[in-house]
């Protein structure tokens, strides 16, 4: 069989080319659109900066209230989310140290820290402790719930069914997601910090704590 090659009628051409850039624009914008909605998507794991620091957490929390704020613009968090987990892991106490060695505010684990940091500095507990928790909400895609799974159990809980957490991280998600969710409300007042209080946090939040 013979190939021929067929010439493309000039006219035709023309009448052609605005079809064409009509089609190469509207797939443009499609593409467009759905990167804008994954970046929507990925923009609710971070909160606008004016947002403040709820009223109803403890006054051990609240005290670090300016510093909690710049921490979570410095890594893109709401700061009710910082606060949240600075409630229940230490009550604001700098020197805490959990039975496991979890240090400091935001109680980070040691092997987190570079030869030679402070582990109960504020700023450096803070910059440990949150790099840790705002790598969870990206693999989390902004689930709080499993972000909180995953900065107390490991990022390795985020991806399992809720079912095969253990009861502590299973507890921790519970508290921290209930108590976020009144404080990102607006509540002067949170049912779920009052029942963390009493279920253990209280003697977390006394002196000596």
């Amino acid at each position: 069989m013979s190939k021929r090659r067929t010439r493309l009628n000039p006219y035709v051409m023309a009448r052609m080319l605005p079809l064409m850039v009509g089609m190469i624009i509207v797939a443009a914008i499609c593409t467009a659109t759905s990167a804008v909605g994954i970046v929507g998507s990925a923009a609710k794991i971070f909160v606008a900066k004016e947002r403040p620091v709820a009223d109803l957490f403890t006054p051990q929390v609240l005290a670090w209230k300016p510093q909690i704020i710049r921490w979570s613009e410095a890594f893109g968090l709401d700061p009710n989310l910082v606060a949240t987990v600075m409630q229940i892991e230490s009550c604001g106490n700098q020197h805490a140290v959990s039975p496991t060695g979890a240090q400091g505010l935001f109680q980070v684990m040691p092997f987190h820290f570079a030869e030679g940091e402070e582990m109960q500095d504020p700023e450096t507990n803070a910059r440990r402790g949150l790099a840790y928790l705002a790598e969870s909400l990206l693999q989390s895609k902004g689930d709080v719930r499993r972000a909180l799974a995953g900065y107390n159990g490991g990022h390795g809980m985020i991806g399992l069914d809720p079912s095969q957490w253990s009861s502590e991280t299973r507890r921790y998600a519970y508290w921290g997601d209930g108590i976020f969710a009144d404080a990102s409300g607006g509540r002067t007042e949170s049912a779920r910090l009052e029942e963390w209080l009493a279920a253990g946090g209280e003697s977390l939040c006394s002196p000596g704590g």
